[in-house]
């Protein structure tokens, strides 16, 4: 097989190229199934996520489809009207470069909300997991309080720069891939535990710990890294 290896520093979109080339080529035909992520990755000299972001991006394009239990297919794209080619793969950060980001730069927000922030935070903090327990309750998804909960803690901050950059993440989850990831990785038992994640953070933030509300956040979005590194476990929605 004619792929070439890639530097391992190199993001998901320079794995989907490579693999639309060969695509384009005829070294995947129509109808046939992309090997395992974990021969791809083995091959590319990458790691299984950033092989998994590419396959969702390519299936946002339109040119596979992944079958849950089964694997990743090639899809006819010669009867389709489909995005340009490096539509979402050109556009869109990578969602567990994200989630690497958010590690960075939230892990110093709480810190420094358990440093300086006020009453009216904390509170703020505990209104946000209050709403995402209802929610969870109802069954909804609970993006709005998580989002409330992020915001809180960088409000604390009381520096618009930080405030913008948390936003921008957040934005980010309305790409087709991250939400396609979204769609196949968390589940109503995963936010249940989410929760219980964030009432660490805020319990720390609350005790005016700043290395236990920067520890608690860091594992936060190491089990939110590991829960879209997860074996795939739910069917795609139709």
């Amino acid at each position: 097989m004619p792929i070439q290896t890639l530097e391992p520093q190199r993001l998901y979109r320079q794995i989907a190229e490579q693999l639309r080339e060969l695509i384009g080529k005829g070294e995947f035909a129509v109808g046939a199934r992309i090997p395992a992520e974990r021969d791809l990755a083995r091959q590319l000299g990458v790691s299984r996520p950033s092989v998994r972001e590419a396959l969702i991006a390519l299936e946002v394009e339109g040119w596979v489809e992944v079958r849950t239990g089964s694997g990743v297919y090639v899809l006819d794209r010669s009867q389709r009207t489909l995005p340009p080619a490096n539509g979402a793969a050109g556009i869109e950060w990578g969602p567990l470069e994200i989630i690497r980001a958010r590690r960075m730069v939230e892990g110093e927000t709480a810190a420094t909300a358990a440093q300086h922030g006020k009453r009216k935070d904390v509170d703020a903090m505990r209104r946000a997991i209050r709403m995402m327990r209802e929610l969870a309750a109802n069954g909804e998804v609970p993006h709005e309080g998580d989002r409330a909960f992020h915001l809180a803690i960088v409000n604390a901050c009381d520096n618009v720069v930080l405030t913008e950059t948390v936003q921008g993440f957040w934005e980010s989850r309305h790409g087709p891939i991250f939400a396609r990831m979204i769609d196949y990785f968390e589940t109503m038992e995963s936010w249940q535990v989410a929760i219980g994640e964030h009432e660490l953070i805020l319990d720390a933030i609350a005790a005016r710990d700043p290395s236990a509300a920067r520890s608690a956040m860091h594992e936060h979005m190491d089990k939110f890294h590991q829960r879209f590194s997860a074996s795939w476990r739910r069917t795609k929605a139709s």
